[in-house]
């Protein structure tokens, strides 16, 4: 399991320093890729997010992982992240389960 934790992130931020980036090693704007934009994001050596657990019940993601997040299974929860314990943890890894993921096929 890997856990992300990001400290003065920004998600757009990244996305603008993935491109700049290509930008800077000449790459002409067509011939940008979605791979491209990967390997240039802070998290190039993570593998994009399974679960996305939000707690303390905000239904958002401000600005946190916006391009990794694109098949990302959302769990929002109200309680606070101090008191998210291992039962909160089962029952969100249950609903997981259930879930049927189609990386963006319909």
């Amino acid at each position: 399991m890997i856990l992300n934790v990001a400290l003065n992130y920004g998600g757009r931020d990244e996305i603008v320093h993935a491109v700049r980036e290509i930008m800077e090693e000449g790459t002409a704007p067509g011939d940008v890729t979605e791979e491209m934009i990967s390997a240039h994001l802070y998290t190039r050596d993570l593998p994009d997010p399974d679960i996305m657990i939000r707690t303390g019940g905000e239904s958002r993601l401000s600005n946190f992982l916006l391009w990794q997040n694109a098949y990302t299974e959302f769990f929002f929860d109200d309680i606070w992240w101090p008191d998210f314990d291992d039962d909160a943890f089962y029952k969100l890894i249950e609903a997981y389960q259930q879930r049927n993921r189609r990386f963006g096929t319909a």
